[in-house]
């Protein structure tokens, strides 16, 4: 009786999942029928909208950076109406970086930090001192020839530049014509972080600087010089010179003063260069 009442338990429960195994097939198979009539509306009706997983990322165009720090700055619309463009200043190979911090001299102009600005002046200005006679109050320099300050080599190395003695001294271009003048610039040296003292910068219509004399740069805080007591600062020698506006004088002559450096009494020299032209 026991092994009968088994087999019959053993039938129900086979009974039980034959019948559950056909509700779950039936169910599937309905499942599958309510979801084809959707598949096939998206694939006729073209007026159904398809969304993506990822939406289209839209092509952002970047802005225009400058390529380097060098860069000259685009000329400025005023610039372009007045006939303005930057004088053809050609720079030399930097020597040093920074200006060290036991620099101390007084009335002291900090560094930019970053390029000079571009200079503008009416086009035609060029370099008028190139291969100009110069001229010294020390006839015999220590080292180099005085002829080499307008010879177009504006590099620090050695064999490049000008040594003159001690204290106060002095060098002289002759433009040899009149020139409207716009901008100067001159390299004592710049192979070391270095501060020149008393320079003054004048221009004139003789070489004996009476007629005509216009200071364009004085940094002679107690006239040491003669010449009279100037408002400008002390700066450190760069290779970009230091650049003096002239603001279109009418000249002939150039004269350059200095009466030593921060670390000694010694004047040096390596370029002055004259940006102007002709007048007319």
């Amino acid at each position: 009786m026991m092994r009968k009442g088994l087999n019959s338990v053993v039938e129900v429960s086979i009974c039980i999942l034959i019948a559950m195994g056909l509700l779950v097939a039936v169910s599937c198979k309905q499942s599958e029928e309510e979801q084809a009539p959707t598949e096939v509306q998206k694939q006729s009706s073209p007026n159904t909208p398809v969304v993506s997983e990822k939406p289209d990322v839209p092509k952002v165009t970047p802005l225009p950076t400058k390529e380097t720090e060098n860069t000259p700055e685009p000329v400025s619309e005023d610039a372009n109406k007045s006939g303005l463009v930057p004088i053809p200043l050609e720079l030399p190979k930097p020597m040093f970086v920074g200006t060290p911090q036991d620099t101390k001299v007084e009335n002291l102009e900090k560094l930019l930090g970053k390029p000079r600005p571009p200079f503008y002046a009416p086009a035609g200005v060029k370099n008028v001192a190139f291969e100009k006679p110069v001229s010294s109050t020390d006839e015999e320099p220590i080292i180099g020839e005085i002829e080499m300050i307008t010879d177009g080599d504006k590099e620090a190395a050695d064999g490049s530049y000008v040594e003159l003695g001690p204290f106060k001294q002095s060098v002289t271009v002759d433009l040899e014509d009149e020139y409207e003048i716009y901008a100067l610039v001159v390299w004592h040296y710049h192979k070391q972080a270095v501060v020149y003292l008393d320079v003054v910068i004048q221009v004139a219509s003789d070489p004996d600087f009476i007629d005509n004399v216009t200071t364009l740069f004085n940094n002679d805080i107690d006239n040491s010089a003669g010449q009279g007591v100037g408002e400008d600062k002390h700066y450190t020698e760069t290779a970009e010179g230091k650049l003096i506006d002239a603001k279109g004088v009418k000249a002939r002559y150039v004269r350059l003063y200095s009466w030593g450096n921060n670390s000694n009494d010694l004047n040096h020299y390596i370029e002055v260069e004259v940006f102007g032209k002709l007048p007319g």
